[in-house]
This record gives C-alpha cells, structure tokens and sequence, in this order.
C-alpha cells in the first residue's frame, strides 16, 4: 500500500533491565549450546511492571518528541502479543486513560509480533481517508514474566524480551515519512503454531503452559506419520513482501539504508530476513536485537531508535521495517528520515 501525506511524528521505547545469557546459563535457565547457537547476549526483563505501564512510558516520549495535543488525535491503537492485566478489561483505554486521556477510539490489535506494522496500516488508512483530527496513536507493550511462560525455553528460536514502544502517525508533518506499508499472510500455516492443542477449552484458562517446543515437535511427529504440513520457505514470504512495498515506494533494496527486523535468533535472522533480501547484519539491527530479545510488536520501533540514536540512520535515509507473526504472516513498512528526531 502507497502512503501518501503520513509522516512520524514521534516514537518512544521503555527497555527495562537486561539479564545477560551467560548468567542464565549459570542460573540452569538457558542451555548454553543455545546460547552460543542463538547469538543472544541479553534480554530485557521488566519483572513486575505492568506491560501496559511500558506502552505509557513509550507513549508519553513519543508524544512529547511529537509536539501534539491530546485534541489533535483521532485514536489510539494498542498492539500486545502477552496477556496484558485482568480478564475482561480493556488495556487500550488504560493507555489511553494514562496519556491522552480523550473520548476517542481506543482499539486493541492482535497480530502478534506483526502488530506495530499493521497498526501503523490502519493508522495511515485512518488518516488517509477521515476528516477530523490529525495523528493517531500507535502503542505496544508485553512483559513475558509470568508464570505461564519460561522466556529462556519457550522457542529454540528466540527469547522473550520484554518492552513497550509507541509512534505518533501524523499527516501533518514529522521526523520521518511514511512511505509504504504491506503484508502477505499463509493462512494455512496457522496450525504450525497451533500444534495438537485443542481451540476449547483455551489452554490457558486451564492453567497449561505455554510451550511452542512441544507444538513443533507434534508436526514433526505428525509428518513421520505421513500427514505433510504446510511446506514453505520464510524467506519467499519475506521477498514478496518486501518487493511489494519497495515497489509502491518507487524504490530498489540498493536504496534502503537498514533493515528494522524481528529480534529473533541470529540463524533465523539470516534464513528468514538477511539471506533472501541479499543482505548482510551490518544493514540490519542484530548488534542491539542481540541485546534486547525479542520483544514482540516493540522490535521495529526500538530498531528505529537505535539507528536513529547512533547515527546509522539519518536525513535522506530510507529504512526498512520488518517483522513477522504466527499466522503466517510478514509485514514491512518503509520510512524515509527527514530530520533528526
């Protein structure tokens, strides 16, 4: 999708505390072939602080880098991946509550580790084609600190990080211009992180933990036993998604500076994102996403920051989001810098 007249007007991150990898070895929490395997060499833990508490403090710094009133936004739009506080209560009126404290939409997001992307989608589509105010909130949040999950042993893929992070979409003016936004699902993949559990009762009402292992590890017994799943590669995702949105920017991969990509382990950083694209980590945010984890929708936007707060990124630069959520489904969005933040 084309953008045209949507800009950032301002991002925040919270990043709590990190815990190193070497330490989780020495504690029994992680594997220390995993750790070497995986590249990681921290992840933020953010204890007892309320996922939604992080989306605010991110919010907060983005509004203020944005220089807008509360009466000059039309929604706000709240992307977590983690349970978020107590059941039947809406964490994206607590945002809302707690920064701009107006009588507009607030709306939750759930398309996982995708979600800062296709919130931004929807912001642009909001802005784009409704009268009335000018920017829109997007936010995500998510602490993995629970007792449901093990954020050392959930994913031979990743680690769980845990963050907040938030961007003011305006279609007035701002640092960055946003450009282009797109995205490709595999319905049919959806049982590859489905597994063998049942839809009803949900797992976790039932006190089950979670644990992505034991769903992969029912495919795989599933295709010993001659029931195929879904076969395709990432990285083909990945290449249509990203020639789609280089393609409404009227751009070229040679034109984009760096790549903003999901905070996962280094092989599948390579086999999924870098390797298809034809680029190597220097363009990408591994050296930071090896310090953070995986930190679900708040990868992209604290990729941005980092680019932006060590010079790697700058005016006239054009950078590449990228991201993808169980599903299957691969997102990207293109940025141009305008200014320094």
């Amino acid at each position: 999708m084309k953008v045209d007249n949507v800009f950032l007007a301002g991002i925040g991150t919270y990043l709590p505390d990190r815990v190193t990898t070497a330490e989780a070895v020495e504690n029994g929490w992680y594997d220390e072939e995993l750790r070497t395997a995986s590249g990681m060499v921290a992840v933020g833990v953010a204890g007892e602080t309320p996922a939604p508490d992080m989306a605010v403090a991110a919010a907060r710094e983005a509004l203020k880098r944005a220089e807008h009133t509360p009466d000059d936004f039309a929604a706000l739009l709240h992307t977590p991946v983690h349970h978020q506080g107590p059941e039947i209560w809406s964490a994206p009126h607590y945002v809302l509550h707690n920064t701009l404290d107006r009588p507009v939409p607030a709306i939750e997001i759930r398309q996982g580790c995708l979600g800062m992307i296709t919130s931004m989608r929807l912001a642009a589509l909001w802005l784009g084609g409704t009268p009335g105010p000018d920017a829109v909130l997007v936010t995500a949040g998510d602490n993995f600190s629970t007792a449901n999950i093990d954020r050392w042993r959930v994913s031979s893929h990743y680690l769980l990080g845990d963050g907040g992070s938030a961007a003011v979409l305006s279609r007035r003016e701002g640092f960055a211009r946003l450009l282009s936004v797109h995205s490709v699902s595999c319905p049919e993949a959806e049982i590859l992180h489905r597994g063998g559990e049942p839809l009803f009762p949900p797992s976790i009402t039932v006190g089950k933990r979670l644990d992505l292992e034991e769903r992969g590890e029912y495919i795989r017994a599933q295709w010993a036993a001659g029931v195929a799943p879904p076969l395709f590669h990432l990285g083909d995702v990945v290449t249509e998604v990203v020639d789609r949105v280089l393609a409404d920017a009227g751009l070229r991969m040679d034109d984009i500076a760096k790549v903003a990509h999901s905070a996962v382990a280094v092989d599948q950083i390579r086999n999924g994102f870098l390797d298809p694209l034809g680029i190597d980590e220097a363009r990408g945010t591994w050296e930071f996403n090896r310090t953070l984890g995986h930190s679900a929708g708040t990868d992209q936007i604290a990729g941005l920051e980092w680019l932006l707060a060590t010079g790697q990124a700058g005016p006239g630069d054009r950078v590449l989001l990228l991201a993808a959520a169980v599903g299957m489904e691969v997102g990207a969005a293109v940025v141009e810098i305008l200014a320094a933040p």
